[in-house]
């Protein structure tokens, strides 16, 4: 049924969507460490596919990921949410490659890449760690939590503006401004853990999210800009390949014998 609906939605002409506790001091939370020098990547240099080859990536990718995302989903909500995934295609003329997470009228979670990112994806790696991290903000609350966020920020500076005795039009700017600063004032920490919980999820339905993550070199920097929305492609990069290295640690270690337990 996905691959008829997948089919359906690219017979037509061939970014990152988008916390409540103070960052670092949750359990769990993510660390921004700069990625050193030495281990700076290089841009990708391998080629694009074609229209057809892309359609066949795509197809492929969310055959694969839609059950381990919801299987993931099931597993950190404990049936809380509906885990009962959708991924789409937006077929809409949009030059800009992005990726959204989103809700329908039901409840149901939407996972929906248009057209330019299927064709900019060099590799089926890409578009997979791409579907984890976009899927990874529903499962961790961050579509909640940045609403939350923005409605604190209004009710502060909306405060604040009517302690100061302004009139009712200046309240009203100082509540959309306080939005805005409130629903990005945690925005970078929930990319960076919807980058690691896509890590893991691409992982386990078998590709590299290492590589995948390789996409970083080819969009925009917006660097480290506190109000910026996304962080640094450097830090997220290293953040990634960190996440692999432990899971491939964890998947090279010695299972231990039934009933034992580690030291």
């Amino acid at each position: 049924m996905l691959r008829h609906h997948l089919l359906m939605c690219l017979i037509v002409p061939l970014g990152l969507a988008a916390c409540d506790a103070v960052p670092g001091t949750a359990p769990g939370a993510v660390v921004r460490t700069p990625m050193p020098a030495s281990v700076a990547p290089v841009v990708t240099t391998e080629p694009g596919p074609d229209a057809r080859e892309a359609a066949a990536n795509f197809i492929a990718v969310a055959e694969d990921m839609e059950p381990r995302i919801e299987a993931e989903c099931r597993a950190r909500t404990r049936g809380r949410r509906n885990c009962d995934y959708q991924v789409m295609v937006d077929d809409r003329a949009d030059a800009t490659p992005n990726a959204l997470q989103t809700i329908d009228a039901r409840g149901r979670p939407i996972v929906a890449f248009n057209l330019a990112l299927i064709a900019e994806a060099r590799n089926r790696d890409e578009l997979a760690f791409v579907m984890g991290h976009e899927a990874a903000h529903y499962i961790l609350g961050h579509l909640e939590a940045k609403s939350s966020d923005a409605d604190r920020g209004a009710r502060i500076m909306g405060a604040l503006a009517a302690a100061s005795g302004a009139d009712a039009t200046t309240i009203a700017r100082a509540e959309s401004f306080g939005a805005e600063v409130g629903a990005l004032s945690f925005s970078q920490d929930y990319e960076l853990e919807a980058d690691q919980l896509g890590a893991v999820i691409a992982w386990d339905a078998g590709y590299d999210p290492a590589r995948g993550a390789l996409f970083f070199t080819r969009i925009p920097d917006p660097g480290h800009g506190f109000l910026d929305s996304h962080p640094a492609n450097a830090d997220r990069i290293a953040l990634v390949r960190r996440t692999v290295a432990e899971l491939r640690a964890r998947a090279a270690a010695p299972a231990l014998p039934a009933g034992a337990s580690g030291s």
